[in-house]
Formats: structure tokens, C-alpha cells, sequence
């Protein structure tokens, strides 16, 4: 039996969880799409989340430099608002892979926390994405092909301008939020291990 076969690993991911009011808007959205893309399986709202940093399985040690560098980021931080930009895909438009809401930010806030999180886990040894960062939420994960009319009607509602599904409301984010994922047969389920509020208060 391999050394790291009894340890205990956690897949873990550090995240901005989102707010009731932006769960429920969320809703309306997988709602309303639901009615012209009913095949799809969507994400529960109440799961989804902004991730800034996706670490994968981490050792109960790891998890602990983990919770610190996410701590560190965010006591440099300040709380801010965040806006819902647009509807978009990840893989081609034949054979999309995610359907997302995309984010925007205008002070730059988000960005500045994303690369001060990224600078604490690159100092205690941990790889991060190095692709530019496009903050989203994940709506949907496609396990297979649209069909042609499928993919006509997703192309109608990406190409919907000034779009009808994004919410002109701005959601807080003032807390870094280390999270485990752990696969269900239903789905991954999260939960928070350690919520770090931004700001030195």
C-alpha cells in the first residue's frame, strides 16, 4: 500500500458564494432559458459561485496554507460590487462545454484580488491557472452535442442585445471563501471551510 494512499484529500476551490438575492435572479435566468433549452442540466443555483482559484485534491496540511494564503489575500482586500454582463460559452459554438454569466467590475477590485490570491498560493507552493482571468458563473455543464436547432437557439439568446437575462442590480462581495467540493451522484456538492472576511476590521 502506497504512502499517500490512507491520507485524506479534499478537492478544494476559493470562491465568492453568491448572495440570496443573486441566487434567486440566477433562478429566473435558468428559468427562462430552461424554456428554449429544456435538454440542458443546469447547475442549482444555491451552488453556484465565482471561483478565483481552483486547487483540486489537497492534503489536510495543504488545505491549512491554503486557508492562510486566502487570509493574507483578503485581509489586503477591500469589500466591493460586482454587476452581471452577458450570457457565454466555453468550447466551440457547435459543441459548447459551460453556458456562463459572464461578470463585470469596475474599479478593478476583482482583478486586485485575484492576483493578490494568486501571489499568496504561488509563495507557499501551489499552481494556479496561468490563462487570463475571466470571472463567470457557472451555469451549465454539457455532457453532450446541441442538435442544430439547439444550437440556434442558444446562438439567438448569446447574441441578445442589451440583454433581457442579465440583472441590473450590483451583489456585495466582502469575504474570500475556501471551499470543498466533494462528488455526489447527484452532482458536486460545496461546502465552506473557512469564510475570510476582506478588509483588516
Amino acid at each position: 500500500m502506497g504512502v499517500h494512499s490512507s491520507l485524506k484529500l479534499t478537492r478544494t476551490f476559493i470562491a465568492l458564494e453568491t448572495n440570496e438575492a443573486l441566487q434567486c435572479h440566477l433562478t429566473n435566468v435558468i428559468r427562462q432559458v430552461t424554456l428554449v433549452l429544456p435538454a440542458i442540466r443546469w447547475v442549482e443555483p444555491v451552488s453556484i459561485h465565482l471561483t478565483l482559484a481552483f486547487l483540486d485534491e489537497l492534503t489536510d496540511e495543504q488545505v491549512a496554507e491554503a486557508v492562510q494564503a486566502t487570509q493574507m489575500a483578503a485581509q489586503q482586500a477591500q469589500s466591493f460590487s460586482y454587476r452581471l454582463s452577458r450570457l457565454g460559452t466555453f468550447g466551440s459554438s457547435r459543441y459548447p462545454r459551460v453556458i456562463w454569466m459572464g461578470v463585470e467590475e469596475a474599479s478593478g477590485s476583482l482583478a486586485s484580488v485575484h492576483c493578490m490570491l494568486s501571489q499568496q498560493l504561488l509563495q507557499r507552493g501551489f499552481e494556479i491557472d496561468t490563462r487570463p482571468f475571466l470571472p463567470h458563473l457557472t451555469l451549465a455543464r454539457l455532457k453532450s452535442p446541441l442538435s442544430s436547432q439547439e444550437q440556434q437557439q442558444l446562438q439567438t439568446l448569446l447574441a441578445d442585445k442589451p440583454h433581457r437575462l442579465v440583472s441590473t442590480s450590483s451583489y456585495a462581495a466582502d469575504s474570500l471563501d475556501v471551499m470543498r467540493s466533494e462528488r455526489r451522484q447527484m452532482g458536486a456538492c460545496y461546502s465552506c471551510l473557512r469564510s475570510c472576511p476582506m478588509g483588516k476590521n
